[in-house]
């Protein structure tokens, strides 16, 4: 079995077969109660009080549709959305759709990163810039997870998913709603001047094309069997699981609105926008000082979780359209990096009251790139070419084609209002948007024409379905080419235990290669006095170096085996290097002194950085082998 590859026997009774596939819809759910969406759901609140209330049970409902549909996906193809598209519209469309969804992992890993350090600011008084220069240490933190294995990653999730939803209710506790007026915000009704901007925001901060991809890869982590049955069963069950995750998720969205609602617009505040001023009125308001807190803890934790789903989402859409594979902190590293960037500049440069307008602005780059995930995904789903029996039936399709032409709508128009406002408020910079933003969104336009006709003009003309490129390319055997028995090998020896094991090996390749074969006998002085003055140095140590290695060539030179020595200085791996390639070594046996961690750090590594500098084969012997 794949390592993090869950199992799930047929043979399990149906609510074991549940608990099997719940999981990957509790790491996706996060996404949809991120520090982003807190902004959009108190500022609904605070104007309009419950009136907006529909809008996120609508958004969910959406939401809910297309994740079951991404989950569909990666359970019948085996692809991830990434790597779907990028064989849908071929390699060059590919790497728009990348940069798109990298700019969209980037503005949400935005918001959680200002999520986060408002929490701390909020919990501890630490400035916003600090809290955000500590949010980069969460990268270790999901680096541990990633490395225990799936399931303790969606369950430290689901623990912090829990912790937000208790959190909230405290809130909505306190704050004591009215139990029909809640109930009359399920209505759909615009209640005045700038609801349907609000409406817009709310389901542009809940529907996340980063979640879309993610979900599509991570419901592989569990096996189903390939046969209709089990494939269907895997349908099903994890259709189930995203109906659970993401009801959790629409429950601490609706509490956020509640507690606003209940709080601030009964209050007379109506203009509740900034989450410091929410938090600065909960305990004025409610009068308990424990409703600051719960809601500093939840946006912390909502932060922080949010932020371990989108760097999975971001190497899943890296892997998927460029084929290129990083390690896990390099990605996290990256992403955070470019996150915190425009963060610190902002808020040094305009002051800490800048953060909603940065919240906001991340919620609209995330809009406009929604319609780039979706509407491959629909294409894809809907095709008999690529999901064969398990595409879905034409009632669903024109549910998820009109789910995703509202979506598409209500972006583009919000999209539009928030260029025309930069427009208006530009003033005699207005030509420098003309010039870079006006551009670009028609050009975006563009692009998404191209995105929805594509794969229809495919099926029209009855083109074949396209090859699905492997990250490791073309499958195919190797020719072999049997290598030439190495007849010069170098020995590293460091007059360690670990010598009897590199000196053994060889002295056994020696004697396998043939006659004329010569071992090469190097060492590295590595003394303050030699990395100081170099080859110069004739101290002890030098002396009594070169002496071993003259023990050494006399014994081999006993048993019948030719050897040579010569001593470096300065850096090991440098100087072996240098070693192998004056004396023209054709293999160079290590030893591994099996030290790791700090460990590492202390006595530093050879093997390493010697492998990245020779041309040769490196063989590492371990210790007492």
């Amino acid at each position: 079995m794949e390592p993090g590859v869950i199992a799930v026997p047929p043979q399990l009774s149906f609510w074991k077969r549940l608990l099997a596939f719940s999981g990957p819809a509790y790491l996706v759910s996060v996404g949809y109660m991120d520090p982003g969406n807190w902004a959009t759901d108190i500022a609904a609140g605070s104007k309009f009080g419950y009136a907006l209330l529909w809008v996120l049970v609508m958004s969910n409902l959406m939401a809910l549709l297309l994740q079951s549909l991404s989950a569909r996906l990666g359970i019948v193809t085996r692809m991830d959305l990434a790597q779907a598209c990028r064989a849908l519209y071929g390699k060059k469309a590919g790497l728009a759709l990348w940069v798109l969804a990298e700019i969209a992992i980037v503005a949400c890993d935005l918001a959680e990163v200002l999520g986060s350090a408002i929490g701390l600011q909020l919990l501890f008084g630490l400035p916003l810039i600090a809290g955000i220069l500590i949010t980069a240490l969460d990268t270790f933190l999901l680096l541990l997870l990633h490395g225990r294995g799936v399931r303790l990653l969606e369950a430290f999730i689901v623990v912090l998913v829990t912790t937000i939803g208790v959190c909230l209710a405290l809130e909505v506790f306190l704050a004591k709603p009215g139990l029909a007026e809640v109930a009359a915000g399920l209505v759909p009704s615009l209640p005045g001047e700038g609801a349907l901007y609000l409406a817009m925001g709310m389901l542009g901060a809940t529907v996340m094309p980063h979640n879309i991809y993610l979900h599509s890869a991570l419901v592989q982590s569990r096996r189903v069997a390939p046969t209709p049955a089990g494939i269907r069963s895997g349908i099903r069950f994890n259709t189930i699981d995203s109906f659970v995750a993401l009801n959790g998720a629409l429950f601490v969205n609706a509490s956020l609105l509640v507690m606003a609602a209940a709080a601030f617009h009964k209050a007379g505040f109506h203009r509740v926008e900034d989450i410091l001023e929410a938090h600065r009125l909960l305990e004025p308001i409610l009068g308990e000082a424990i409703a600051p807190v719960a809601f500093a803890v939840a946006l912390l934790l909502s932060g922080q979780s949010s932020t371990i789903t989108g760097t999975l989402a971001g190497q899943i859409v890296m892997e998927g359209f460029l084929q290129l594979r990083l390690r896990p902190i390099v990605r996290r590293m990256l992403t955070r990096a470019v996150a915190i960037v425009p963060a610190v500049a902002v808020i040094a440069t305009m002051g800490e009251k800048a953060t909603g307008e940065l919240l906001v602005l991340s919620q609209v780059i995330l809009s406009l790139q929604l319609p780039f995930a979706v509407i491959p995904l629909v294409h894809l789903v809907s095709d008999g070419r690529w999901l064969g029996q398990y595409a879905i039936g034409r009632r669903l399709k024109v549910l998820a084609w009109l789910v995703a032409g509202l979506i598409t709508g209500l972006n583009a128009l919000l999209a539009y209002q928030e260029i025309s406002g930069w427009l208006a408020a530009a003033g005699s910079w207005a030509w420098l948007l003309w010039v870079t933003v006006v551009p670009a969104a028609v050009g975006l336009v563009v692009f998404l024409g191209f995105v929805i006709i594509g794969p229809l003009w495919q099926r029209m003309k009855g083109l074949p379905l396209p090859e699905i490129a492997s990250v490791h390319g073309p499958a195919s055997m190797p020719a072999l080419a049997p290598p030439r028995p190495p007849q010069r090998i170098a020995a590293a020896v460091d007059f360690s235990p670990a010598d009897t094991a590199v000196l053994s090996y060889a002295v056994a390749l020696a004697r396998a290669s043939g006659r004329g074969a010569q071992v090469l006998l190097f060492h590295v002085v590595e003394s303050g006095g030699v990395r100081i003055l170099g080859g110069e140095m004739d101290d002890r140590e030098v002396r009594s170096d070169t002496e071993r290695l003259e023990l050494y060539r006399t014994e081999l030179a006993e048993q019948g085996v030719e050897a040579v020595y010569e001593l470096g200085f300065g850096e090991p791996a440098v100087q072996l290097a240098r070693l192998a390639e004056t004396h023209g070594a054709e293999l160079m046996v290590v030893g591994s002194h099996g030290h790791v961690g700090m460990a590492d750090l202390v006595h530093g590594t050879t093997v390493n950085h010697l492998r990245h500098l020779l041309k040769i084969p490196v063989l590492v012997v371990p210790a007492g082998s």
